[in-house]
């Protein structure tokens, strides 16, 4: 692994990680403070404003936009505008603790679909991580689960589309050598016409409030279009953390998100805050630790054995050695072999 490529890595998971804290910070703002409770209709325009903003930026020839296959492009982008609505729902028709519990559920879930369907291999030090990560995020986060059989399955619901979805933005990335920038400015407009024709009509059954009744302030204005200029960033760091690292990476990051928010939240927004909150947040943020440990050690094991010394070589061995070489990286490129 390059040193380009690492700092790269490094750089999308900060941008993610910045952003994702700034939204929600700012949608707090908006939701609580200003009574602006329709996240189903604003996430369909930060999905618009998102794709608007890629539009310029590829007019001014910032990046190549690059044509994908019609019909996958529109069941992927179907699939992830689904599953952001179906989220919504059950955090909706569920108790606070149960939707954290449909949060943790992802990850086990995506490890479980590479294992099957993508025939990905998983160490047990890189399990036990995890499970280290969930277990701490549960405490930290994970308080009533009453259960009810219309939030059970929209929960089930949420998790199926929410994996399958960030699994395809890896594969077709991979596979369709296209990057997160190309990725998204295709299928942005599809997340964002489910999501407009949808949301108005989930946030009405969700708040009882008519998105379009509403009384739209200076400050809610002003808000709303923070968020959604905070939100081309977050779509973008998305992707690209979904691209060159792997969909159980990116909730893993996700997790690290929560604990920063509720440490956010208690440092200054003076949210209720208990000696379980701290212990979770610490077990969470060493499981974290453990994960990226082991997946750089695993990275690293991996190029080093992956290294052909071919200077060291004679010469008529040094040609089938590159063949190899070659046929390892069309493997590669084809999503056939995955890095944790």
């Amino acid at each position: 692994m390059s040193a380009g490529f690492q700092l790269g890595v490094i750089g999308s998971l900060a941008l993610s990680v910045a952003s994702s804290v700034a939204i929600v910070i700012c949608n707090k703002a908006l939701i609580s403070t200003l009574g602006f409770p329709f996240a189903t209709t604003l996430t369909s325009w930060h999905l618009m404003v998102t794709f608007c903003t890629l539009h310029v930026a590829q007019r001014l020839h910032l990046f190549e936009p690059k044509a994908i296959d019609g019909q996958t492009v529109i069941l992927f982008g179907l699939l992830n505008g689904t599953s952001i609505g179906l989220l919504n729902l059950s955090l909706g028709f569920n108790s606070i603790g149960f939707y954290q519990m449909t949060k943790l559920a992802i990850i086990p879930f995506t490890v479980l679909l590479e294992t099957i369907f993508l025939k990905k291999r998983f160490s047990e030090s890189i399990k036990l991580s995890l499970l280290v990560l969930l277990l701490g995020v549960g405490i930290a986060s994970v308080t009533d689960l009453k259960l009810n059989l219309l939030g059970s399955i929209l929960s089930g619901l949420a998790i199926a589309t929410t994996c399958v979805g960030q699994i395809l933005t890896n594969t077709i990335q991979k596979r369709l050598k296209v990057s997160s920038t190309q990725l998204l400015y295709q299928s942005a407009p599809y997340q964002a016409a489910i999501l407009f024709a949808t949301g108005p009509f989930v946030d009405q059954l969700l708040t009882n409030r008519s998105v379009f009744a509403h009384k739209y302030s200076a400050p809610v204005l002003g808000f709303i279009v923070l968020s959604c200029l905070i939100a081309v960033s977050v779509n973008f760091s998305t992707f690209l953390v979904i691209g060159t690292t792997s969909p159980v990476t990116y909730q893993v990051l996700g997790h690290l998100k929560t604990c920063l928010v509720l440490s956010f939240g208690y440092t200054l927004l003076h949210d209720p805050f208990t000696l379980r909150n701290i212990l979770g947040i610490l077990v969470a943020i060493f499981g974290m630790a453990l994960y990226s440990y082991f997946s750089v050690r695993e990275s690293k094991k991996k190029s080093t054995n992956d290294a052909l010394p071919v200077s060291q070589m004679p010469d008529k061995e040094a040609e089938p050695l590159l063949a190899t070489k070659d046929s390892n990286d069309t493997k590669k490129a084809n999503g056939l072999s995955h890095d944790c």
